[in-house]
């Protein structure tokens, strides 16, 4: 039972998260308006990236309507949101096709040095731009960063959105994600 409260906690922050327009519901809007904010970070020209992540977010809100999640007026609702994210999106193929290709593109598109990592300010700046508070962002970025070398590296960054996603440990670091620490509630 307790893994799947601590599940429930993190998947319900995404919901919120994702809720873009703020009426307690998920549609399609909401993950337009998801791919947009991602996509904004991008540099003009990167349409390799801005396209990849685009897709991932539209392939993600096909999979909840595909499982029978969208209501006849175009929404999801929080309870059906986090059993989908539990029963479908988490799936392994589903996963790496929606959350990890977001990840990946997100990652390529802000390494614009090609040294595989982010910076502790290209961190907070990202998450700011997401609708993140810097005050949550740069503990999670301490946390995040697994061998304290002051970077996180794509493989930390992927490591971390696993651990949100699909740890049941209330105490991984990659629940520091959105700066919500679920430890501690």
């Amino acid at each position: 039972m307790a893994a799947y409260d601590t599940l429930d906690r993190k998947f319900s922050i995404l919901f919120d998260w994702f809720d873009r327009t703020e009426d307690g519901w998920l549609t399609r809007e909401d993950f337009e308006q998801m791919a947009a904010m991602f996509t904004a970070l991008v540099r003009p020209g990167d349409t390799e990236n801005r396209t990849a992540m685009r897709d991932a977010f539209m392939r993600w809100w096909d999979v909840l309507r595909d499982a029978g999640g969208v209501d006849s007026e175009g929404r999801v609702a929080r309870r059906t949101f986090i059993d989908l994210m539990r029963t479908q999106v988490t799936e392994p193929k589903t996963f790496e096709h929606v959350v990890l290709a977001i990840v990946d593109a997100l990652m390529s598109a802000l390494d614009t040095d090609g040294s595989g990592e982010l910076t502790a300010d290209e961190y907070v700046r990202m998450y700011d731009a997401l609708g993140v508070d810097p005050a949550t962002s740069q503990p999670a970025f301490r946390r995040l960063d697994r061998d304290g070398s002051g970077a996180i590296s794509h493989a930390e960054f992927r490591t971390a959105i696993e651990e949100f996603y699909l740890s049941p440990d209330p105490e991984a670091p990659g629940n520091w994600l959105l700066g919500s620490p679920l430890a501690a509630g």
